[in-house]
């Protein structure tokens, strides 16, 4: 029990993250309240230090969600300015081959059409966002971590608590010790992205996962490059499925050409993944070697790195999205769709209404429930929910194999068009799917040119990232688990985190008596959350360092 009381302040609607499902929850609860005639107070906390500091995506934008929240954007001023003007998809059979998929049967599935689209920097793009949010009278505040929920007599969540600043590694106050305020709300909005810590607890404590299929993820590993004019093809976008991963593992790349000489490269990597040697950094890396992306990439340099998990569940793993003083909105919650590589849009949407629902709710006559279901029955009525439920079978078709997963996944999208009688389901979450180490053959990388691929210290630096040393780690081994890191992970598999972590934050290292322990080097983090997700028996609690700490993301 604290033996102080800490500050408060006090909002009608607090949202927790600035990306497009927390920006779009706060314009359009202010547009409703405009509607209205009325005052409601909004409040975005960012735990970035600016908004998009902490913003990964690919990024093709979809704009429907756009269109419907801010219909006049273009005339704002939004920063998409590189429409799609060619879409290709190839099978790499081989290191040196790629084999295009026909244009005619690609646009004979929906879900993978492009036209309409535009690339660009979601960083960019929630930073003009959050100015039109403000211009409205919210108040945003980066740089401010949530690290707890606050909960009322009665159980209900009424806002959040701000992480400590100033305390040092040892646990003791250092003379700049801050404590983090509590920032209070009627309806408090979670839209922290995929994994939020705060989203991950407060399904727990409320079950909010019951009887839903575990949360699938893939982590998603990028660069951006500038490239020279005769490589540079603004608004094409390329896809590619196969090498360099093998014919068991979901994944595929990505290469986008946005204005300004920019490509936006990456790889993302389904992490129900079975070989513990397998590395998603190192597969793209090897990737960028195709002599068509190597070509591509000739004479170019690379100017930012990063990395970040993304939803891969769909429909079947969405929990229940409101709990007694709030809503899960966006990535959060899983809304990506799969085949699509796109959930920007559905957070924007799903965001959009969260907000309306708080400010309906909020404004209306008569005192307004404590839990605002009525969001859940709207996300269940809208374009969202319809889009992620004809996708639903193509991710699960995939265990079986690459070949099998194409066929059925083109026949879903292309066909059935998610009209088949049946729904596919798991009960595994993705660290059970990782084999032993004595079942799997060690996976041997080229090693790093540092001119088309790189070590992930070097690349790291591209990253921004940045945490005040002197604090505690973030990153911690669930009491619990205590054992798991020596006796299961590194006896059993090796040590995987070593090698899925895109930023070599874990390592085994010999202590004073010459055993191994388990190094985290919490400073190095990019707070793409995979080793809460790909632990074995995710024995890593992600929680939030101190505001501010993390990537510098400017051109994600």
């Amino acid at each position: 029990v604290e033996a102080f009381e800490r500050e408060t302040m006090e909002f009608d609607v607090l949202i927790i993250g600035g990306g497009p499902a927390g920006l779009g929850a706060a314009i359009r609860a202010k547009q409703v309240a405009e509607k209205m005639g009325k005052e409601l107070s909004v409040c975005v906390v960012e735990k970035g230090a600016e908004i998009g500091a902490h913003i990964l995506s690919g990024n093709v934008f979809e704009p429907r969600a756009l269109n419907e929240l801010i219909p006049d954007w273009l005339e704002k001023g939004a920063p998409l300015d590189t429409p799609v003007t060619s879409d290709s998809f190839y099978w790499l059979p081989t290191g040196t081959t790629a084999i295009p998929v026909p244009a005619p049967l690609l646009n004979l599935a929906p879900a993978l059409r492009q036209h309409g689209n535009y690339i660009c920097s979601l960083g960019q793009l929630c930073r003009w966002l959050a100015e039109q949010a403000e211009a409205m009278g919210v108040e945003i505040y980066p740089g401010f971590a949530a690290d707890i929920p606050v909960f009322g007599e009665n159980g209900e969540v009424i806002g959040v608590q701000l992480q400590d600043v100033g305390v040092a590694k040892d646990g003791k106050k250092k003379d700049q010790y801050s404590a983090g305020m509590q920032l209070l709300g009627k309806q408090t909005i979670l839209a922290e992205g995929c994994r939020g810590s705060l989203s991950e607890a407060i399904m727990e404590k409320y079950n909010l996962r019951e009887g839903v299929c575990p949360q699938h993820y893939g982590l998603g590993v990028k660069e951006v490059w500038e490239i020279p004019d005769e490589n540079f093809r603004a608004g094409t976008v390329v896809h590619t499925v196969g090498w360099p991963l093998d014919q068991m593992t979901y994944g595929g790349s990505f290469i986008y050409h946005m204005k300004g000489n920019l490509i936006h490269i990456g790889m993302v990597v389904g992490l129900d993944y079975s070989n513990p040697y397998l590395s998603p950094y190192q597969e793209f890396q090897k990737f960028k070697l195709h002599p068509r992306v190597k070509a591509l990439l000739e004479g170019g340099t690379c100017i930012s790195y990063g990395a970040r998990v993304l939803n891969e569940g769909g429909i079947q793993a969405i929990p229940k999205l409101t709990f007694p003083g709030g809503m899960i909105a966006g990535c959060a919650a899983g809304f990506l769709n799969v085949p699509k590589i796109k959930g920007s849009h559905t957070a924007m949407k799903t965001g959009s209404l969260a907000g309306e629902a708080a400010a309906e709710a909020l404004l209306g006559e008569g005192p307004a429930p404590v839990e605002l279901t009525v969001y859940e029955d709207r996300v269940k009525s809208s374009w969202v929910w319809e889009e992620l439920d004809a996708v639903r079978n193509f991710k699960p078709s995939w265990h079986l194999g690459m070949m099998p997963g194409m066929a059925y996944g083109s026949a879903s999208l292309m066909l059935s068009r998610g009209m088949e009688p049946w729904t596919f389901k798991w009960s595994k979450k993705d660290s059970e799917y990782t084999k032993p180490a004595a079942a799997c053959k060690k996976i041997e990388y080229p090693k790093a040119d540092g001119v088309y691929t790189f070590e992930i210290l070097d690349n790291l630096i591209r990253s921004g990232v940045n945490h005040e040393h002197d604090q505690p780690a973030h990153l911690k081994v669930k009491p619990e688990k205590s054992k798991v890191p020596l006796e299961v992970s590194l006896a059993v598999y090796d040590g995987p985190e070593g090698r899925f972590c895109p930023a070599k934050v874990y390592e085994y290292v010999p202590d004073e008596q010459g055993k191994p322990k388990l190094q985290i080097n919490a400073q190095n983090c990019v707070h793409c959350k995979c080793c809460s997700i790909k632990t074995p028996q995710e024995y890593i609690n992600w929680t939030v360092p101190e505001g501010s700490g993390g990537p510098q993301y400017s051109t994600m």
